[in-house]
């Protein structure tokens, strides 16, 4: 018999910056550790922005059983816990991290991120300018009613790299047919030269809009 229970949970996140400033809470890809993913928006904590940077709440070793170590936000094995789990532990990360001060907030989510960050967009009550999705698959389970109320008003952004080896043509023309129909003309695509990755001048160009 399965029995579910709830109990106090420790994690971490990282940032630069300060609270106040513009603010971007960044959401990691599968197998990677916040400490590592923050490393890439030091560009845009020079230029003034405060980044947020939580982690999956699932670490484990890349390979077998030692080595470099990753983090996942969920996997679909009791994946409605991990949903809840991870929004709760968004929301108290923007409590902590203070992003209320900020006078405008970018949400960004790369690879596996791209759900998670998309999830916890239509979950919180903090208005946000601009969600990002790079590289990655916007929930197709969300409610279309939800998810335009949600992005009405706000930049969405679609980033992927031109040599991306998990990028499917026909899926992402699929998705970007769906985001149009929930956003119409406030979704921006962006493309460049690189794999599957974030790349700085494409950062500072969404940054920048």
């Amino acid at each position: 018999m399965q029995h579910t229970l709830t109990f106090s949970f420790q994690a971490r996140y990282f940032s630069l910056g300060t609270p106040g400033q513009p603010a971007w809470l960044v959401c990691h890809g599968y197998g990677q550790l916040a400490s590592y993913f923050i490393r890439h928006f030091q560009p845009l904590a020079d230029a003034g922005y405060h980044i947020v940077a939580p982690e999956g709440l699932s670490r484990f070793y890349l390979q077998q059983s030692s080595g470099r170590v990753g983090a996942s936000w969920m996997t679909r094995e009791d994946r409605l816990s991990d949903i809840q789990n991870y929004l709760q532990y968004l929301d108290a990360v923007a409590a902590h991290s203070q992003l209320h001060l900020a006078p405008e907030i970018t949400l960004l989510g790369f690879s596996q991120g791209v759900a998670t960050i998309s999830r916890w967009a239509m979950h919180t009550p903090l208005a946000f300018r601009k969600l990002v999705l790079w590289a990655g698959v916007f929930p197709p389970d969300l409610p279309m009613e939800l998810s335009g109320a949600s992005l009405k008003g706000v930049q969405l952004h679609q980033v992927w790299g031109l040599q991306d080896p998990y990028l499917d043509k026909e899926k992402l023309a699929e998705q970007t047919r769906y985001l149009q129909q929930l956003t119409g003309d406030t979704l921006q695509n962006h493309q460049f030269e690189g794999a599957h990755s974030l790349h700085t001048p494409t950062l500072l160009k969404v940054a920048s809009l």
